[in-house]
Protein backbone atom coordinates (compact mmCIF):
# COMPACT_ATOMS: atom_id res chain seq x y z
CA UNK A 1 0.00 0.00 0.00
CA UNK A 2 1.03 3.60 -0.36
CA UNK A 3 -0.30 7.13 0.06
CA UNK A 4 0.21 9.99 -2.39
CA UNK A 5 -1.41 13.42 -2.54
CA UNK A 6 -1.25 16.17 -5.14
CA UNK A 7 -2.62 19.67 -4.49
CA UNK A 8 -3.38 22.30 -7.13
CA UNK A 9 -3.23 25.74 -5.51
CA UNK A 10 -3.32 29.32 -6.72
CA UNK A 11 0.35 29.63 -5.72
CA UNK A 12 1.38 26.37 -7.38
CA UNK A 13 1.42 22.64 -6.70
CA UNK A 14 2.33 20.50 -3.71
CA UNK A 15 3.16 16.81 -4.04
CA UNK A 16 3.72 14.30 -1.25
CA UNK A 17 4.23 10.54 -1.20
CA UNK A 18 5.29 7.96 1.31
CA UNK A 19 8.06 5.49 0.46
CA UNK A 20 6.99 2.19 2.02
CA UNK A 21 6.59 -0.91 -0.11
CA UNK A 22 5.65 -4.31 1.20
CA UNK A 23 4.90 -7.76 -0.17
CA UNK A 24 4.09 -9.36 3.16
CA UNK A 25 4.92 -8.66 6.79
CA UNK A 26 8.56 -9.69 6.36
CA UNK A 27 9.21 -8.01 3.01
CA UNK A 28 9.14 -4.29 3.82
CA UNK A 29 11.35 -1.87 1.94
CA UNK A 30 11.73 1.77 0.91
CA UNK A 31 11.13 2.75 -2.71
CA UNK A 32 10.51 6.26 -4.07
CA UNK A 33 7.06 6.78 -5.57
CA UNK A 34 7.70 10.36 -6.73
CA UNK A 35 9.42 10.87 -10.08
CA UNK A 36 10.39 14.29 -11.44
CA UNK A 37 10.89 15.05 -15.13
CA UNK A 38 12.35 18.51 -15.65
CA UNK A 39 13.66 20.65 -18.48
CA UNK A 40 14.71 23.79 -16.66
CA UNK A 41 12.91 26.94 -17.78
CA UNK A 42 10.59 24.84 -19.97
CA UNK A 43 8.74 22.26 -17.88
CA UNK A 44 8.40 20.41 -14.60
CA UNK A 45 6.35 17.20 -14.62
CA UNK A 46 5.90 15.17 -11.45
CA UNK A 47 4.53 11.61 -11.33
CA UNK A 48 3.49 9.78 -8.16
CA UNK A 49 2.59 6.11 -8.29
CA UNK A 50 0.48 3.67 -6.30
CA UNK A 51 -0.49 0.04 -6.81
CA UNK A 52 1.53 -2.94 -8.02
CA UNK A 53 5.15 -1.78 -7.88
CA UNK A 54 6.22 -3.93 -10.84
CA UNK A 55 3.55 -2.29 -13.01
CA UNK A 56 4.32 1.29 -12.02
CA UNK A 57 8.08 0.78 -12.25
CA UNK A 58 7.64 -0.59 -15.77
CA UNK A 59 5.63 2.49 -16.77
CA UNK A 60 8.26 4.86 -15.35
CA UNK A 61 11.06 2.89 -17.03
CA UNK A 62 9.32 3.11 -20.43
CA UNK A 63 8.78 6.85 -20.01
CA UNK A 64 12.46 7.38 -19.20
CA UNK A 65 13.58 5.13 -22.05
CA UNK A 66 11.56 7.19 -24.53
CA UNK A 67 13.41 10.33 -23.41
CA UNK A 68 16.79 8.60 -23.61
CA UNK A 69 16.14 7.15 -27.07
CA UNK A 70 16.79 10.54 -28.76
CA UNK A 71 14.50 9.56 -31.64
CA UNK A 72 13.22 12.87 -33.04
CA UNK A 73 9.68 11.72 -33.86
CA UNK A 74 9.16 9.94 -30.51
CA UNK A 75 6.78 11.71 -28.15
CA UNK A 76 7.97 11.76 -24.55
CA UNK A 77 7.52 13.79 -21.39
CA UNK A 78 10.29 16.23 -22.34
CA UNK A 79 8.74 17.26 -25.66
CA UNK A 80 4.95 17.01 -25.38
CA UNK A 81 3.16 20.33 -25.83
CA UNK A 82 0.77 20.15 -22.86
CA UNK A 83 0.09 18.37 -19.59
CA UNK A 84 -2.96 16.81 -21.25
CA UNK A 85 -0.64 15.20 -23.80
CA UNK A 86 1.61 14.07 -20.95
CA UNK A 87 -1.34 12.41 -19.19
CA UNK A 88 -2.32 10.75 -22.47
CA UNK A 89 1.23 9.44 -22.85
CA UNK A 90 1.23 7.98 -19.34
CA UNK A 91 -2.17 6.41 -19.97
CA UNK A 92 -0.87 4.82 -23.17
CA UNK A 93 2.10 3.35 -21.30
CA UNK A 94 -0.24 1.88 -18.68
CA UNK A 95 -2.31 0.25 -21.42
CA UNK A 96 0.84 -1.12 -23.04
CA UNK A 97 1.94 -2.72 -19.76
CA UNK A 98 -1.58 -4.11 -19.32
CA UNK A 99 -1.48 -5.69 -22.76
CA UNK A 100 1.86 -7.29 -21.94
CA UNK A 101 1.34 -8.39 -18.32
CA UNK A 102 -2.36 -8.51 -17.38
CA UNK A 103 -3.03 -12.08 -18.53
CA UNK A 104 0.04 -13.39 -16.71
CA UNK A 105 -0.97 -11.57 -13.53
CA UNK A 106 -4.49 -12.99 -13.79
CA UNK A 107 -3.07 -16.51 -14.06
CA UNK A 108 -1.40 -15.91 -10.70
CA UNK A 109 -4.55 -14.38 -9.16
CA UNK A 110 -3.01 -10.89 -9.08
CA UNK A 111 -5.07 -7.84 -10.04
CA UNK A 112 -3.71 -5.27 -12.47
CA UNK A 113 -3.57 -2.41 -9.97
CA UNK A 114 -1.98 0.96 -10.71
CA UNK A 115 -2.76 4.64 -10.25
CA UNK A 116 -0.61 7.61 -11.21
CA UNK A 117 -0.90 11.26 -10.28
CA UNK A 118 0.64 13.59 -12.85
CA UNK A 119 1.06 17.30 -12.36
CA UNK A 120 3.29 20.21 -13.14
CA UNK A 121 3.61 23.00 -15.66
CA UNK A 122 4.78 23.31 -19.25
CA UNK A 123 5.81 26.73 -20.49
CA UNK A 124 2.87 28.50 -22.11
CA UNK A 125 0.14 26.89 -20.01
CA UNK A 126 -1.00 27.01 -16.40
CA UNK A 127 -0.12 24.37 -13.78
CA UNK A 128 -2.35 21.30 -14.05
CA UNK A 129 -2.96 18.08 -12.11
CA UNK A 130 -4.30 14.74 -13.42
CA UNK A 131 -5.25 11.36 -11.98
CA UNK A 132 -4.44 8.53 -14.41
CA UNK A 133 -6.28 5.25 -13.79
CA UNK A 134 -5.15 1.67 -14.46
CA UNK A 135 -7.19 1.61 -17.68
CA UNK A 136 -5.18 4.55 -19.01
CA UNK A 137 -8.03 7.05 -18.83
CA UNK A 138 -7.70 10.10 -16.63
CA UNK A 139 -9.40 13.10 -15.06
CA UNK A 140 -8.18 16.61 -14.26
CA UNK A 141 -8.65 18.44 -11.00
CA UNK A 142 -10.10 21.94 -10.76
CA UNK A 143 -10.28 24.94 -8.43
CA UNK A 144 -13.46 23.58 -6.80
CA UNK A 145 -11.80 20.27 -5.88
CA UNK A 146 -8.09 21.10 -5.90
CA UNK A 147 -6.54 17.76 -4.94
CA UNK A 148 -6.18 14.08 -5.77
CA UNK A 149 -5.20 11.17 -3.53
CA UNK A 150 -4.17 7.64 -4.49
CA UNK A 151 -3.39 4.58 -2.41
CA UNK A 152 -4.57 4.47 1.20
CA UNK A 153 -6.72 7.61 1.03
CA UNK A 154 -9.40 7.34 3.70
CA UNK A 155 -7.48 8.23 6.86
CA UNK A 156 -5.89 11.40 5.50
CA UNK A 157 -8.86 12.72 3.54
CA UNK A 158 -10.92 14.46 6.28
CA UNK A 159 -8.25 17.01 7.21
CA UNK A 160 -7.64 17.91 3.56
CA UNK A 161 -11.38 18.34 2.97
CA UNK A 162 -11.65 20.68 5.94
CA UNK A 163 -8.56 22.81 5.29
CA UNK A 164 -7.40 22.91 1.68
CA UNK A 165 -8.99 25.26 -0.84
CA UNK A 166 -7.61 26.54 -4.15
CA UNK A 167 -6.48 29.79 -2.50
CA UNK A 168 -4.97 28.15 0.60
CA UNK A 169 -1.48 29.42 1.38
CA UNK A 170 1.09 26.90 0.17
CA UNK A 171 2.80 26.52 3.56
CA UNK A 172 -0.55 25.95 5.26
CA UNK A 173 -1.17 23.26 2.66
CA UNK A 174 2.18 21.66 3.53
CA UNK A 175 1.20 21.54 7.21
CA UNK A 176 -2.13 20.01 6.26
CA UNK A 177 -0.45 17.33 4.16
CA UNK A 178 1.91 16.37 6.97
CA UNK A 179 -1.06 15.98 9.33
CA UNK A 180 -2.84 13.97 6.64
CA UNK A 181 0.16 11.66 6.39
CA UNK A 182 0.48 11.39 10.17
CA UNK A 183 -3.18 10.34 10.41
CA UNK A 184 -2.66 7.72 7.70
CA UNK A 185 0.58 6.37 9.18
CA UNK A 186 -1.03 6.06 12.62
CA UNK A 187 -3.91 3.97 11.24
CA UNK A 188 -2.22 1.87 8.56
CA UNK A 189 1.15 0.15 8.98
CA UNK A 190 1.54 -0.22 5.21
CA UNK A 191 2.16 3.55 4.93
CA UNK A 192 5.32 4.97 6.51
CA UNK A 193 7.97 7.68 6.42
CA UNK A 194 10.18 8.86 4.86
CA UNK A 195 7.80 11.24 3.09
CA UNK A 196 8.87 12.83 -0.17
CA UNK A 197 7.56 16.40 -0.45
CA UNK A 198 7.87 18.78 -3.40
CA UNK A 199 6.57 22.34 -3.66
CA UNK A 200 6.30 23.91 -7.09
CA UNK A 201 5.58 27.65 -7.45
CA UNK A 202 3.68 28.92 -10.49
CA UNK A 203 5.83 29.85 -13.51
CA UNK A 204 9.19 28.97 -11.92
CA UNK A 205 9.61 25.99 -14.29
CA UNK A 206 12.14 24.52 -11.88
CA UNK A 207 11.72 21.80 -9.24
CA UNK A 208 13.99 23.33 -6.62
CA UNK A 209 11.98 22.73 -3.44
CA UNK A 210 12.20 19.01 -2.67
CA UNK A 211 12.38 17.61 0.84
CA UNK A 212 12.63 14.05 2.19
CA UNK A 213 11.03 14.02 5.64
CA UNK A 214 12.07 11.21 7.98
CA UNK A 215 10.11 10.06 10.99
CA UNK A 216 12.63 11.88 13.22
CA UNK A 217 12.50 15.18 11.35
CA UNK A 218 12.22 17.94 13.98
CA UNK A 219 9.46 19.88 12.22
CA UNK A 220 7.45 16.74 11.45
CA UNK A 221 7.66 15.69 15.11
CA UNK A 222 6.53 19.16 16.18
CA UNK A 223 3.53 19.05 13.84
CA UNK A 224 2.58 15.53 14.93
CA UNK A 225 2.73 16.38 18.63
CA UNK A 226 0.97 19.73 18.22
CA UNK A 227 -1.86 18.13 16.26
CA UNK A 228 -2.27 15.31 18.79
CA UNK A 229 -2.29 17.73 21.73
CA UNK A 230 -4.66 20.08 19.95
CA UNK A 231 -7.14 17.31 19.19
CA UNK A 232 -7.12 16.18 22.81
CA UNK A 233 -7.60 19.75 24.03
CA UNK A 234 -10.51 20.46 21.69
CA UNK A 235 -12.12 17.11 22.50
CA UNK A 236 -11.90 17.79 26.23
CA UNK A 237 -13.53 21.19 25.76
CA UNK A 238 -16.58 19.84 23.92
CA UNK A 239 -19.77 19.73 26.03
CA UNK A 240 -21.38 16.47 27.00
CA UNK A 241 -24.78 15.74 25.45
CA UNK A 242 -27.82 16.81 27.50
CA UNK A 243 -29.95 13.83 26.43
CA UNK A 244 -28.20 11.09 28.42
Amino acid sequence: MTYCVGLLLKQGLVFASDTRTNAGVDQVAISPKMHVFEVKDDRVIVLMTAGNLAITQAVIAHLKAAIESNVAETKHLNNVNSLFEAASLVGAELRAVFERDAEYLKNHNIDFSASILLGGQIKGERPRLFNVYAAGNFIETCAETPYFQIGETKYGKPIIDRVVKYDTDMMDAVKCLLISFDSTIRSNVSVAAPIDLLRYKVDTLHADSYQRITENDAYYLQIRQGWADGLKSVFSSLPNPDWC
